[in-house]
Formats: structure tokens, C-alpha cells, sequence
């Protein structure tokens, strides 16, 4: 399904008289489209058509190939990434995939996480949110289930918006060429800010976390080390996002 090449997929990797080299930065790069899409779409519905999404992705990568300078001292990949990453995701942004019900209730689990815990001052637990929404911990574990695949993508949100390499967990300069010193400083605060966040996340959470953005894991993998369902880290991954866009939007001041 995801195996288009850039032709296929209507992007004109020849227009403009390429050169050579910016050919072969696109041609030896199609694999990263492909691993870009395959992580954002774990969680993505079976309506989502994939191959659209690799089509973006591959835009993205036809960009990035036009402006990457190596100049900066940036490696065409990382650069490459995060175009990659942005372009997907305005893809999907502008597709709605996920239901308004799906998100309205991803940003009141946030909310309501949000709210819990800057009274308690430490990460609730499982029982203590379930009861703050007058629900109990079967229906508060279906709710991470189905809201899941929101929450995965609004953290890829926040990582390309704050150019935060999912892979090593080190901070990038913006995908815009138009980044400077004032930016790439305000940019450092909130990756500060964002590791901060991380490291205050329960054990298990900061776990599954580090295994599936560092480490790069699938959940299957996660759940083997863990000992537990797939299904059960899908959960441990989604209580996770929420509890950092919680922190981060209180903490920062988002809406």
C-alpha cells in the first residue's frame, strides 16, 4: 500500500532541470518518507488512505531537497525529517480524519488531567483520574483507547512545531529557512521545558515514552519487554501524551 515512488505519487522530482545531486537526495531518500508515514499512521483509522499520506510526505521531501543548505551543518535527513513530518501532518490536518468527538474528548481528558493535577502537584494516578471524571477505571481506559490515535498525533504536532528529533531527543533548527538566533533560543526554552515535563512523567509512561520515540520500537515490541498487551501500551502511551500537553499547556500558557 505505502510503496509509491515520486512519480507515482504526482510529484515532479524533475521539474526545473534538477541537478544530479538534488536527484539523488530525493531518490535516496524515499525510504524516509515511507518510515515518517508508517510511525504517524500506527494509529490513524483504516479510513485514512496511506498512500495520500506518502504522496505529502514525498512533497515534503521534494522541498526539503530544494531548500536544504548544507551550510548550516545539518545533516539532509534531520532537515529532511522535519519538512517530511510537517507536510503529513498539514495533510491530515486538512483531511479532519479524526472525528470532532475524538478530539473534543482528547482535549478534555487533557483539561481534566491538566486541572487534577496541578491541584495534586504530582502525576494522578490511574484510579484518582477515573474518579475525577466520575467514571470508572474500565471506562477511563476505554477513553485512552479512543483517543489514542488524537493524542499521537498532536504530540507529532508538538514535536515538529518545537523542531524536537523524535529520534534522539535533540533540538533542531526550524524547518523554515527564516530561523534566527531569537528563534532558535526560544526554541531551547521550550525543549528545556518539554525534557522537564518528560522527566516528571510516572516510571512506566516515561518508559514506554523513551522505547517508542528514542528507541524507535513498535508497540508490540514495547508490550513484550513490559509483559504486557499491545493494546495495554497503546494506553500507557496515550495517558502519557495527555499528561504532557497537559503539563506543557499549563505550564506555557497554551489554549
Amino acid at each position: 500500500m505505502i510503496g509509491l515512488r515520486p512519480e507515482q505519487a504526482g510529484v515532479r522530482t524533475g521539474h526545473k532541470g534538477p541537478s544530479a545531486a538534488r536527484q539523488r537526495l530525493i531518490t535516496d531518500n524515499v525510504d524516509l518518507v515511507h518510515y515518517i508515514v508508517s510511525r504517524i499512521a500506527i494509529h490513524l483509522p483504516d479510513r485514512v488512505d496511506r498512500d495520500d499520506l506518502v504522496s505529502a510526505g514525498l512533497i515534503g521531501l521534494v522541498k526539503a531537497s530544494d531548500r536544504f543548505d548544507e551550510k548550516r551543518g545539518i545533516k539532509f535527513r534531520t532537515y529532511a525529517s522535519s519538512v517530511i513530518r510537517g507536510e503529513v501532518m498539514e495533510s491530515l490536518r486538512a483531511k479532519d480524519w479524526a472525528p470532532r468527538s475524538v478530539r473534543r474528548k482528547a482535549r478534555q481528558l487533557a483539561g481534566a488531567v491538566g486541572e487534577l493535577e496541578g491541584r495534586l502537584g504530582r502525576p494522578a494516578t490511574d484510579a484518582e483520574i477515573a474518579d475525577n471524571l466520575d467514571i470508572s477505571i474500565d471506562e477511563y481506559y476505554d477513553l485512552l483507547s479512543e483517543t489514542s490515535g488524537a493524542n499521537l498525533v498532536s504530540l507529532d504536532e508538538l514535536l515538529d512545531e518545537w523542531q524536537l528529533d523524535a529520534g534522539d531527543g535533540m533540538a533542531q533548527p526550524a524547518a523554515d529557512d527564516s530561523a534566527n538566533p531569537a528563534e532558535v533560543l526560544e526554541h531551547e526554552a521550550l525543549l528545556e521545558v518539554v525534557a522537564v515535563a518528560v522527566e516528571r512523567l510516572p516510571e512506566r509512561e516515561r518508559l514506554v515514552v523513551g522505547l517508542y520515540y528514542q528507541e524507535e520500537l513498535t508497540l508490540q515490541e514495547i508490550g513484550q519487554i513490559l509483559g504486557v498487551t499491545e493494546s495495554r501500551v497503546c494506553q500507557i502511551h496515550t495517558q502519557a501524551v495527555t499528561r504532557l500537553r497537559a503539563t506543557l499547556h499549563r505550564e506555557l500558557g497554551l489554549p
